[in-house]
């Protein structure tokens, strides 16, 4: 149930690589007028990534802040252990629900219902409420135990969105990467943003709608270069003759 001040979106962070996708996710949300809440929930393996991938290791509280780099007021971070926090009821209006990224562990508590912390809890809460949920998840190579897992959390109403890179958009850096990732997520709680790239299908003989990344240099194969890399049988550098 949509609320009529703005979608409430519960963002969800565990100990799965892919920090800066959280980040992300959380800027974009804290900056689109059409969020009125964001109910953040990271568990502890997840407070680790961020420690260890973004430098931040900072008191629960000072999360959002230095998340988003600036004062986020319509972010609310809730301790994993609060299983009687307001986003574990289904009475609680909130709109859609992202675990991003989404470790294995975390899938499987999902897959099974266990609800045995408050992000889980939150999860199995937008399953039965008939809520979206995505489901974020990242890592390689996927073992049967993973697979059958995401088709479990599929079949019960997840949508299952593996942290993925695209490049048809020619991406120039790895913040390409992570906004054009994000925005595809965004997109899933129907809240498109200007950033994302669309594909609008290739027109034969037309430029691409990304300017191509320039050609990588070819190595200088110079005299001078090659006589340096050669080296005499007695272990001194050859000397080219003048």
């Amino acid at each position: 149930m949509a609320s009529s001040a703005g979608k409430i979106v519960i963002l969800g962070v565990t100990g799965a690589s892919g920090a800066i996708l959280a980040q992300a996710a959380l800027r974009m949300l804290d900056a689109d007028p059409r969020v009125a809440r964001v109910h953040l929930v990271v568990t502890d393996t997840g407070r680790r990534l961020l420690a260890h991938e973004l430098g931040i290791a900072v008191p629960l509280t000072e999360l959002p802040a230095r998340l988003v780099g600036a004062p986020a007021a319509k972010v609310e971070v809730l301790p994993n252990s609060d299983v009687g926090a307001s986003i574990a009821s289904g009475s609680y209006p909130a709109d859609a629900m992202c675990v991003i990224p989404c470790s294995m562990g975390t899938l499987a508590g999902i897959a099974a219902g266990a609800s045995d912390d408050l992000l889980t809890r939150a999860a199995d809460v937008s399953l039965k409420e008939g809520r979206r949920l995505v489901l974020c998840v990242r890592d390689t190579p996927f073992s049967r135990i993973h697979l059958e897992n995401m088709l479990r959390a599929q079949q019960a109403g997840a949508l299952i969105m593996p942290a993925i890179p695209s490049f048809y958009h020619q991406p120039r850096t790895i913040d390409d990467l992570v906004t054009q990732y994000v925005c595809r997520v965004l997109a899933q709680f129907d809240l498109p943003q200007p950033k994302q790239f669309r594909w609008k299908g290739a027109v034969r003989g037309a430029p691409p709608a990304v300017p191509p990344l320039a050609p990588r240099p070819a190595p200088r194969a110079s005299r001078d270069a090659r006589a340096r890399s050669r080296v005499s049988r007695s272990g001194k550098p050859h000397r080219q003759k003048s």
